[in-house]
């Protein structure tokens, strides 16, 4: 069963929440946020991003960084936000494309990430959780939450609905043109939604691999400085947003490389047709049709990749298609041998589309590749094998937005 429980969340004043919420930080670069932030300076992002709010050359593991962190975070607080008096669930809904999500906002059990009942589906990196791990630190709260899937449950769900027919708190569309709605859920019924949550065995991490890892570094170092400490404090739990499985969208999640990795082109296409059918498309990508496709587009060629019957694997990693192209033809053709650290590939959440592959082919890359998208039955199948995905497998959309709930720990 799951721990999960109330809290008290910081929540901005209704007029604004759709000014303070903002994309997650690590989908913006450096320059990006810097933009973000001039166009909108009470973006959330100069908390989650502090280093696009500082002028002067730093480097990023400064302490400075965290201590602009706080300094904006305390601004926009007195300026914009508010505590709930009372300890409650909460709901949050995202529409895109006319296609919703509602999920169920609480506060999880760091030592269930721990044990293995909040399933992850990758690794993290040592320097992106240091970097999580010192913001929470230092903010002493958890600003971005953790985006989990359950699997069906008919009773926890039908609860929910019920509970998103009732007023918001607030009803906004980002710029992006995603509808977002945010309810405080009574005392009542947030009871018994903790209830039929437990029947609830295991969560699934979706997205925030490495906010849930660096809410796991934090309660471990303060237990480690107070022996005597209450199990029931704040920083043994992590903010996350709960989803039914079935309502989440996964997005492809692409590749570009730089170089043939010394090839000529016909050498290149020789080699790819010894493991996948090749056929040549004409001059504009297209989509993936189904599992064990892929589109490739090559000097201004598109051309369909499908992977022959002999190297197809039956093992929930190996039979995904990021592991397929990668174990296929990214390493033993292309040289990739790490994608989490070769500096020759580069990776495209889908969200942008083919346009912006062949765009990249014309200015920084040589070839690119589209995925046909990673499901959520292959996410649980290797979660629940205890088992991790390569790198950049999934992009979900759309993205949960940062400083709409904030857990103070």
């Amino acid at each position: 069963m799951v721990k999960f429980k109330k809290f008290e969340s910081l929540m901005p004043k209704k007029e604004f929440l759709k000014t303070i919420s903002a994309l997650p930080y690590d989908v913006f670069s450096i320059d990006e946020g810097k933009s973000e932030i001039v166009k909108n300076p009470l973006s959330f992002l100069s908390v989650d991003l502090p280093l696009a709010t500082i002028n002067e050359e730093t480097s990023e593991n400064d302490p400075k960084i965290y201590e602009k962190a706080l300094e904006n975070f305390k601004i926009l607080k007195e300026r914009s936000y508010e505590k709930d008096k009372e300890k409650r669930l909460y709901l949050y809904e995202l529409t895109m494309n006319e296609k919703s999500q509602l999920g169920l906002v609480c506060c999880l059990s760091a030592d269930d990430y721990q044990k293995g009942i909040i399933k992850r589906h990758e690794f993290t990196r040592k320097d992106k959780e240091e970097d999580r791990t010192k913001h929470i630190e230092k903010l002493n709260a958890h600003t971005g939450p953790v985006f989990l899937a359950f699997k069906e449950n008919e009773k926890l769900e039908n609860l929910m609905k019920a509970e998103s027919q009732k007023e918001p708190y607030g009803d906004f569309i980002s710029d992006d043109g995603v509808r977002h709605r945010v309810w405080k859920v009574s005392i009542e019924k947030s009871d018994e939604i903790i209830s039929a949550f437990k029947d609830i065995k295991n969560l699934y991490i979706a997205d925030g691999h490495h906010r849930c890892q660096s809410a796991l570094n934090v309660c471990l170092k303060r237990r480690a400085e107070n022996s005597s400490y209450d199990p029931d404090a704040e920083f043994n739990y992590f903010l996350g947003v709960c989803f039914p499985q079935k309502q989440l969208n996964i997005l492809d999640y692409n590749r570009l490389v730089k170089d043939l990795n010394s090839l000529s082109v016909n050498e290149f296409l020789e080699k790819i047709c010894k493991k996948f059918c090749l056929q040549k498309m004409g001059d504009k990508m297209i989509k993936p049709a189904k599992k064990g496709e892929f589109s490739m587009y090559l000097e201004g060629v598109s051309y369909k990749l499908k992977i022959k019957e002999d190297f197809i694997e039956d093992d929930p990693v190996l039979s995904l298609d990021v592991s397929i192209l990668q174990n296929n033809l990214l390493d033993p053709i292309l040289g990739i041998k790490d994608p989490r650290t070769d500096k020759r590939i580069d990776f495209v959440g889908g969200i942008r589309g083919l346009d912006e592959l062949e765009k990249r082919t014309r200015e920084d890359m040589k070839v690119a590749f589209a995925l046909y998208p990673t499901s959520m039955d292959e996410l649980l199948k290797v979660a629940d094998s205890g088992l991790v995905m390569p790198p950049k497998s999934t992009w979900f959309e759309p993205k949960l937005r940062s400083g709409i709930f904030i857990h103070e720990i």
